[in-house]
């Protein structure tokens, strides 16, 4: 078991739960006690990317937990992108959360950990005592390319020019899926080095990169690997950053971008959700104010959710899509002031 300093006189412990037809590794803070904070990270992420968040909150009396996601770091990175349908990674969650001890939790989660929180909550509401979905807001039809098509801005995406607007990448995934993977395990320091930046407010109003994947032949462009890039400091704590590198050269990129391959079984399973997917539990979205793929301010993006969470709190941050990593404090407070209004 292995375990990293933190301040106030906690640690971060590294533990792994295995089920029959599964292996969740984990990160643990704060008292057995305590009551539940579970963090899941999104794409191409790991456990470590809540340090932050969980640091303070296991400080304050939270028995916070954030594991690896199916594919991701220590956990079970299946081999078949069928293995990567939504409903297997709730699985993943359910299994651990009873392990845990089942107890309703508060359950957040960034970028395609979302889609995930969200799930949970749908369909196994007594697990959830509140949501927080950062980045990516709540879908309750399921985070798929048909049903993100119609919410793109058309007087920025025109249809003719960006038939996909920013979701392209998505596209590109579903076209050239073998490339998006050669590309990223190219020179995966450069590639987590390169996806990891902060958010740029001057890129307000303008074309996205991910809109334009398709038109420059990859992420990429006729590279085919990441440009030569240092990690951002003020991002990922160097120690943590080279773990990610570490879980990335185990893995590669393969199992967490077959996530994106399973719209069809992943709309059929939020559709079998009860009371058609509206979450009752109090529910609070983090937006980046300048994140170009996911910010709900410039376009529809976060009409389902608006629809389907009636006791929903909105929180808007001056950051791109790295919300946990560029605000670090900012997130953990905007949870910590929610949390205190809500009487959670």
């Amino acid at each position: 078991m292995k375990e990293i300093a933190m301040e106030k006189d906690f640690t971060l412990t590294s533990t792994t739960f295995s089920s029959p037809r599964h292996t969740t590794h984990y990160w643990e803070a704060g008292p057995a006690g305590g009551p539940l904070m579970i963090f899941l990270h999104g794409w191409p992420g790991i456990g470590l990317l809540w340090r932050a968040q969980v640091e303070v909150f296991a400080s304050e009396g939270w028995r916070c937990i954030a594991p690896d996601m199916r594919g991701y770091g220590g956990s079970s990175a299946p081999s078949s992108s069928e293995a990567y349908a939504l409903k297997e990674i709730v699985d993943d969650m359910v299994e651990l959360h009873d392990y845990l001890g089942a107890g309703p939790a508060i359950w957040v989660g960034h970028d395609l950990g979302s889609p995930v929180v969200g799930a949970l909550a749908a369909h196994h509401a007594e697990r959830s005592r509140a949501v927080v979905f950062v980045s990516v807001p709540y879908a309750p039809q399921a985070f798929a390319l048909p049903g993100l098509l119609p919410l793109i801005d058309r007087e920025l995406y025109p249809a003719d020019q960006y038939p996909d607007g920013q979701w392209d990448y998505y596209r590109f995934y579903l076209t050239h899926f073998d490339q998006t993977v050669a590309d990223f395990n190219a020179d995966i320091p450069s590639s987590l080095a390169a996806i990891y930046r902060s958010g740029n407010p001057e890129a307000v109003g303008k074309v996205y990169r991910s809109a334009v994947v398709t038109h420059n032949g990859g992420w990429f462009g006729s590279e085919h690997h990441a440009p030569a890039v240092q990690p951002d400091p003020a991002l990922w704590p160097r120690a943590d950053f080279t773990s990610l590198v570490e879980a990335f050269r185990v893995t590669g990129f393969r199992p967490a971008n077959s996530w994106y391959l399973n719209d069809s079984v992943n709309i059929a399973y939020a559709r079998a959700a009860p009371d058609g997917g509206r979450l009752r539990q109090p529910v609070l979205f983090i937006n980046g104010q300048f994140d170009g793929l996911c910010d709900i301010t410039h376009n529809r993006f976060g009409e389902p959710m608006r629809s389907a969470c009636p006791d929903l709190t909105v929180t808007n941050l001056p950051s791109g899509h790295w919300l946990p990593l560029e605000r670090k404090t900012e997130v953990m407070q905007a949870i910590r002031s929610w949390l205190k209004m809500t009487a959670l």
